[in-house]
């Protein structure tokens, strides 16, 4: 007995010496962080910033690619076939919280993803062409009152958060929208300044458009007015009792080692304290969001369950 409870210490020692190995030398080749949204769209000009700094403190590349579509949750569903070796890294954004209610899958994004940490998140509005006859959030309401489903409006994608909470306003107000999908705010800003759809609900994505004057902000969707857009007023303000904003972070594959989350968390929490990538959120009114390993589970675990009350209230539960 005595002999075997020696052979177990001695393996469980090899066993955290080859983990302590292994953290030490990662990483030894560059890493993919891969992106829910398409180039060009503030997730991407963001993130392409953080992971420059992290590259720089982790002495290897970290490779930003982009996968949008599904609504922003393609990234993490490659993560379930991924080697959990710290080596592929994918940004969550909110939607993905809503998955298990709204589609089949063999998953499980509280159970089968490795939380690393959250970095920031989006600050939501709306907004027009500025030469629209929609000049305010009453006019809105009045054209969708008066024609009913004509009133087209676009998202970064069908179940996201601007997508579902328009919806939300609309179900409050009695209202009829025609909602059409794209796959990130790059594609979405040129549909709207294009006149492809009558308004689009958006991440701050819009700030380049509003500011060289091709855009007009009808309300934001945050707790108080946003700095950049101190004459939008937020949907409390209008007399509805919403706030929306949808922070996001990093996780890896399910499986990595914990020395390894411990690495990229450590390296991406410095990378996320460099003035570049302040400076870069700041284009689009975007802040650092701060959540360790454990926060960001939590979050995680938080946030699905409240999804799935907004998910059951508008009826878009997944087919049994």
């Amino acid at each position: 007995m005595q002999r075997r409870q020696l052979i177990q210490l001695a393996t469980a020692s090899l066993a955290a010496t080859a983990l302590g190995a292994q953290a030490q030398a990662f990483p030894s080749k560059p890493i993919k962080l891969v992106i829910a949204f398409p180039a060009g769209g503030p997730t991407d000009i963001t993130m392409r910033s953080l992971a420059e700094n992290a590259s720089k403190i982790l002495g290897q590349a970290v490779i930003v690619e982009n996968k949008p579509g599904a609504g922003g949750t393609l990234p993490a569903q490659g993560l379930q076939s991924a080697p959990a070796d710290g080596y592929t890294l994918a940004q969550i954004p909110l939607g993905v919280f809503r998955m298990p209610y709204t589609t089949k899958m063999t998953w499980d994004p509280l159970k089968d993803l490795s939380y690393v940490l959250n970095v920031t998140g989006y600050a939501f509005g709306l907004v027009v062409r500025s030469d629209s006859p929609i000049k305010n959030w009453n006019d809105f309401v009045a054209y969708a009152r008066a024609n009913p489903g004509k009133l087209t409006f676009g998202s970064t994608g069908t179940l996201t958060s601007p997508h579902l909470t328009m919806e939300l306003v609309a179900n409050k107000l009695g209202i009829e929208l025609s909602h059409i999908p794209y796959k990130g705010s790059a594609d979405l800003m040129q549909a709207v300044v294009g006149g492809h759809v009558m308004a689009a609900a958006d991440s701050t994505g819009f700030a380049p458009q509003v500011e060289a004057g091709k855009l007009r902000v009808l309300n934001t969707w945050g707790d108080q007015r946003l700095a950049k857009f101190p004459d939008a007023p937020t949907l409390k303000e209008l007399g509805l009792d919403l706030v929306q904003n949808s922070p996001f972070g990093i996780a890896a594959p399910k499986g990595t080692p914990p020395e390894v989350v411990k690495r990229l968390h450590d390296a991406f929490k410095k990378a996320m304290e460099e003035p570049s990538y302040v400076q870069a959120l700041a284009r689009y009114d975007m802040l650092p969001n701060y959540m360790d390993s454990a926060q960001y589970l939590k979050f995680a675990q938080d946030t699905s369950a409240r999804e799935k009350v907004l998910i059951d209230k508008l009826g878009l539960n997944k087919p049994q």
